[in-house]
């Protein structure tokens, strides 16, 4: 009996994020010998086929051309925003179902799409909560050093509208022909209470942080990584002490699922340590995919009800969007404990509606 074909697209070379592309396809690849263990898709085995992004958006659409070529029935995955947009436009374009894991860009697509849904929350949704935790903890006055780039540029939009909603200030910096000296210079005049780092990892955010942490004018100064990179275990194999006590957004809830904590167990092994959020979205990916996936072709996301690693997954159409959203994901704002930095400290959690 022939396979189903899923295509999985994942950065896997820089400059991609290869630690989160490597967590993602992982989870995939467990979620499919979960699947195939269970008789695949109507007695069909599953059958990944892989394709490295490398974050590069020209790459991706080309290989989604190419999988549907080779008959894939669905496509899956992809970490950064600005890629799975040119994913979601280009399978929208052939009538190919795809199912967004782990980008969290608000403007995936122009139009309401009949074939793209999403499990990660919207960066809107995950960056308020965000926002609601500074301003929770006092801070009226934020700096952010930001990359350039459409996902940090619309972070910071988030970021600045609800603020500014609260009487708030955020300050941006461009981080494009500046040193990590001259931002600190930048920093200790602006009068910002915390600085986000809307910046790649490892380049400049490490840098950034061991600059920050060195600099007696910031002493005090609330170091926030709100994209999640402190979440992996480079970051901590980077920085140390250093990489404590700086907040991220993470998608993983105080307390994973049966099925998530078995997911974990089993995933512990292949990646050497605890699983990322990435990797527990590339899993229920391919559960949802399996129960999506029409026998005659096609998907029903309406249809869907999954019981995943952290939570019920279900679809609908969220305002504002024009993809089937998983309406929420857990969203928490955590950070690694100064006193054991392996361990995680949940400090802000998200409504689990709007």
């Amino acid at each position: 009996m022939s396979a189903v074909r899923v295509g999985a697209l994942v950065p896997l070379s820089p400059p991609g994020w290869v630690a989160a592309g490597r967590q993602l396809l992982a989870g995939l690849e467990l979620g499919v010998r979960d699947v195939n263990a269970a008789g695949g898709i109507d007695g069909r085995p599953v059958e990944l086929l892989v394709r490295d992004t490398a974050a590069d958006p020209a790459r991706a659409a080309e290989a989604v051309g190419e999988l549907a070529g080779l008959g894939a029935a669905a496509l899956v995955g992809e970490y950064h925003s600005v890629v799975a947009r040119a994913v979601a436009e280009r399978a929208e374009a052939l009538g190919l179902p795809y199912l967004c894991s782990s980008a969290v860009l608000d403007g995936l697509v122009d139009a309401p799409a009949r074939w793209v849904a999403r499990l990660a929350p919207a960066q809107s949704y995950g960056w308020r909560a965000y926002a609601d935790f500074l301003l929770g903890a006092g801070h009226r006055r934020v700096a952010v050093a930001a990359g350039p780039g459409g996902y940090w540029a619309a972070g910071t939009e988030v970021l600045r509208g609800r603020f500014a909603a609260h009487d708030g200030e955020v300050v941006a910096f461009d981080l494009r022909g500046r040193t990590p000296r001259t931002l600190c210079d930048a920093v200790a005049g602006s009068g910002a209470s915390a600085l986000l780092l809307l910046a790649g990892h490892p380049d400049p955010a490490v840098p950034i942080v061991r600059a920050v942490r060195r600099d007696r004018r910031l002493r005090g100064l609330l170091l926030g990584a709100p994209a999640g990179q402190p979440e992996f275990a480079e970051w901590l194999e980077l920085l140390g002490a250093d990489g404590a006590g700086v907040p991220f957004l993470s998608y993983l809830p105080e307390e994973l699922t049966p099925v998530g904590a078995r997911v974990d167990a089993e995933l512990r092994e292949p990646l050497g340590g605890a699983p990322s959020f990435v990797a527990f979205e590339g899993w229920d990916a391919v559960a949802v995919l399996a129960r999506a996936l029409r026998p005659g072709g096609g998907v029903r996301w309406s249809d869907v009800e999954v019981a995943g690693t952290r939570g019920t997954v279900r679809f609908s159409r969220v305002p504002g969007s024009g993809v089937w959203q998983w309406a929420w994901p857990p969203v928490r704002v955590v950070d690694r404990d100064p006193a054991e930095p392996g361990r995680l400290r949940t400090l802000h959690t998200a409504p689990t509606a709007r």
